[in-house]
């Protein structure tokens, strides 16, 4: 029978060093980030693992809250409060000029803007579209042929990077930086849009400075869409940048194959296989697509010199990401 010799303590104090030193190396590799590895192999291996261990856990997070919600359910209690993630949207900075449902004063001042005769469907708009220099003349030209709005799209280089809206004959002036313009021949698989009057969607226009900028678009097109027609434009407030959309409705027709209880293919009366026809809606874009970033707003037609401007963007306004205006 062996015998084993115990060790010493001077033995011993090595391993209990090791041992101390072991959480204190885990914790150290927890802790590197990939930004601080320079090896691009390494950076990439680390940050690969880092992100399957946070899908992991998230996945673990939501089996853990559906089985607590169905165990509520069984019980009989209320299910647990669904977490709400924290967005940049919903931590924003309080803004006093958000529109209110009850706000009675915003409503009253809607029937006596620059558009309530559009809106109301006193007047037809009409829209002049052009690329030449801004000046006085070109407003004169438009109020005569009865336009009632204005759009002047600046370019450089023979690229567009602003956009001037003008209300007429009384304003007011919204100035745009114009970016990220993709045309329809440059969209994959791009729709051919009718000549129907298209629907409308204006999303997340929240403050005053937001509504009016709301209507001054809604004035640029008919109040009566033909829905026949499948269009849909959408100017969609994201974080003060303003999406532009053209779409068009399609409808699929496909055929489902039918089941009975058994999980078995169903039979109709004459002994062949059974199935239903499904509508499936989706959309076609038929662009353009672009974004526009308001500059600034301005009383009246465009005056670069003597103009009253009601809001203006300036670099120290940017104090913070969660401070929206629109």
């Amino acid at each position: 029978m062996g015998y084993k010799r115990k060790k010493s303590e001077s033995e011993l104090e090595p391993e209990i060093e090791n041992d101390r030193k072991k959480p204190m190396m885990q914790k150290e590799e927890k802790e590197i980030l990939p930004s601080t590895i320079k090896n691009k192999e390494k950076r990439s291996e680390v940050h690969a693992k880092l992100k399957h261990q946070k899908k992991l856990e998230k996945r673990k997070k939501a089996k853990a809250r559906d089985a607590a919600e169905k165990r509520a359910l069984e019980l009989g209690e209320e299910p647990p409060p669904k977490m709400v993630p924290r967005t940049i949207e919903n931590t924003r900075e309080f803004d006093e000029t958000v529109c209110k449902p009850d706000d009675e004063e915003l409503f009253a001042g809607n029937d006596a803007d620059e558009f309530g005769a559009i809106l109301k469907r006193d007047r037809t708009p009409k829209v002049l579209i052009t690329t030449c220099r801004f000046n006085s003349s070109i407003v004169e030209y438009a109020n005569n042929k009865d336009f009632t709005s204005l759009i002047v799209v600046h370019t450089n280089r023979r690229e567009p990077d602003a956009l001037l809206i003008i209300g007429l004959p009384e304003g007011p002036t919204a100035h745009f930086k114009l970016s990220k313009l993709v045309l329809r021949k440059d969209i994959k698989n791009h729709g051919n849009p009718t000549n129907h009057k298209p629907e409308l969607v204006l999303n997340n226009f929240t403050t005053r400075l937001g509504h009016r900028i709301g209507r001054l678009i809604q004035s640029l097109f008919p109040q009566d869409p033909n829905f026949r027609g499948r269009r849909v434009v959408t100017f969609h407030n994201q974080r003060d940048f303003i999406f532009f959309r053209h779409h068009r409705y399609i409808f699929d027709r496909k055929e489902s194959k039918q089941t009975d209880s058994k999980g078995k293919e169903a039979k109709d009366a004459k002994g062949e296989k059974a199935s239903q026809e499904r509508v499936i809606a989706r959309l076609q874009e038929c662009g353009p697509r672009f974004t526009l970033k308001l500059t600034s707003l301005q009383h009246g037609t465009f005056d670069s010199k003597g103009g009253e401007f009601e809001w203006v963007h300036k670099p120290e306004m940017d104090t913070s990401r969660r401070r929206f205006f629109l």
